[in-house]
């Protein structure tokens, strides 16, 4: 297993690393706020920790769905990050005009499942020579990951993570399928397991998606029993509240149990694997 280093958080070892925080920015003192308060939770249990939020949300159900605040402004709260915390951060881009920009602030750059085909997109996010993290496709199997691999270090950037998030099962439902981590894997590269995302239930309100945020803790402890090689979940102090994905972000009072629970089957995995 390839290890890969994002500004001292390595994913691909026996640590649990975590990408966490609000789906969208919603205004520096709010990401500020939750930056902050996952850096106190991480540091406590130990856990490597990246923060993630969004510029902007380019693939919402409706058209008068917020999206965030814009690229200027978003990338200068990311900063503030940086620059305040001393965290990492990483966000998603949807246009490969946004790499270049965004690689000035962001230690990662993602790649929304929607467009994790996106050839250009990704030869643009490669070719930064920051990492890159790819959501695989809700549509898509995991052995096609190959694919995705290939377009990026055709260029030779090899620092690659792959985030498993549900698989497509009908009509506004999505299904975690543990194999999908196993099978991604064998590709050489680290695999996270988006909990959150995994729990949605895309357009099912018509307007928007929705999401069963109960299954989050069942899905996120198979994953780490399945050996995922770090965590994804998005995390807000009112998640019924949020601008986006309000009915699956983590609430942040119920983190640090969640997390707890995820370390110890991890160490158990770890036992088990030496």
């Amino acid at each position: 297993m390839k290890l890969v280093n994002i500004s001292g958080v390595e994913f691909g070892g026996p640590g649990l690393p975590l990408i966490g925080g609000p789906c969208v920015i919603e205004g520096r003192d709010h990401t500020l706020k939750i930056a902050g308060a996952l850096q106190e939770i991480t540091t406590a249990l130990d856990i490597p920790f990246i923060f993630k939020s969004s510029f902007d949300k380019a693939n919402r159900t409706s058209i008068k769905a917020p999206r965030g605040p814009g690229l200027d402004e978003g990338l200068e709260i990311m900063q503030a990050v940086k620059d305040q915390l001393g965290l990492p951060v990483l966000t998603d881009i949807h246009l490969p005009q946004q790499a270049h920009p965004v690689a000035q602030v962001a230690d990662m750059l993602q790649i929304p499942a929607f467009l994790c085909r996106q050839t250009d997109l990704l030869l643009a996010a490669a070719a930064t020579g920051k990492p890159v993290n790819v959501k695989k496709g809700q549509f898509m199997d995991p052995r096609q990951a190959g694919s995705v691999i290939a377009k990026i270090s055709s260029g030779g950037n090899n620092e690659i993570l792959l985030t498993e998030r549900g698989y497509t099962f009908g009509y506004n439902n999505l299904v975690t399928d543990v194999r999908a981590l196993a099978i991604m894997r064998e590709f050489g590269y680290p695999v996270i397991f988006d909990a959150t995302h995994s729990a949605q239930m895309p357009g099912n309100t018509g307007s928007g998606t929705g999401g069963q945020r109960k299954y989050i803790p069942a899905v996120m402890q198979a994953a780490v029993a399945a050996g995922c090689d770090g965590l994804y979940l998005e995390i807000h102090d009112r998640p019924e509240k949020a601008l986006s994905d309000a009915a699956t972000q983590w609430p942040l009072e119920r983190t640090r149990d969640l997390l707890q629970a995820a370390l110890a089957i991890n160490k158990t995995v770890n036992e088990l694997n030496n």
